[in-house]
């Protein structure tokens, strides 16, 4: 469990971070909570980078972070994500756990490189004879769990491949099991909100979770 000690801690940290590489860069802390995902945020610096605020709830990355064992969980340095707006960041993330080896907080680093990307791309115009580059997919920050769920449910279609009109029952399954290993169901109400999306009972969606693969 993070205690307040560990917690005073890594806010100074962070906020030491974060004042040290100026107003681009956000620094936030998830406190892990299997109760309670949906107010994961403890501590942020220069929220506006990704239009979060204290008691907001988890990334994608954090509520799969609760689905696997502890074990694996390995620190995730220097990736892209992306905001709804369409800014660009440079992301790390850091597991800690506690003396047991149980995950107890996330410590999150997100630096807004979209400027620098525009500066980039400019100096590539006019230095390539040929566009030999590939767009990025980066994986997107919600602004709340609501958005997130939204985020996770459209991601299931997609990797189906069909609208819900046109899905049989095993691209349920499919869709319904992908969002049980993201931890959509760690989301307060969710299965409230999921099930009338793929225009299913509880009982059947819940069924469909817990078939095997």
């Amino acid at each position: 469990m993070l205690t307040d000690d560990k917690l005073k801690f890594l806010s100074q940290i962070g906020k030491a971070l974060a004042q040290q590489f100026g107003n681009n860069c956000e620094v936030v802390i998830h406190k892990i909570d299997p109760e309670d995902m949906n107010h994961s945020i403890v501590m942020i610096e220069n929220g506006h980078v990704s239009s979060r605020q204290l008691g907001d709830g988890p990334s994608q990355v954090v509520l799969e972070s609760l689905k696997k064992d502890p074990n694996r969980l390995e620190n995730h340095i220097n990736y892209l994500t992306r905001t709804h707006d369409g800014r660009v960041l440079k992301s790390s993330t850091l597991y800690l756990k506690d003396e047991q080896g149980n995950l107890e907080a996330i410590f999150a680093i997100n630096y807004d490189v979209s400027n620098l990307i525009v500066a980039e791309n400019v100096l590539k115009s006019l230095t390539k004879t040929e566009d030999t580059g590939k767009s990025a997919n980066p994986e997107v920050i919600p602004n709340d769990v609501n958005e997130l769920l939204d985020d996770l449910i459209q991601e299931s279609v997609r990797l189906v491949g069909k609208p819900v009109a046109l899905m049989n029952k095993d691209d349920k399954v499919k869709s319904i099991q992908f969002l049980n290993e993201k931890g959509a169901f760690l989301i307060t109400k969710s299965g409230d909100k999921i099930s009338k999306f793929f225009n299913i009972s509880k009982y059947t969606l819940y069924s469909y979770i817990d078939l095997k693969k």
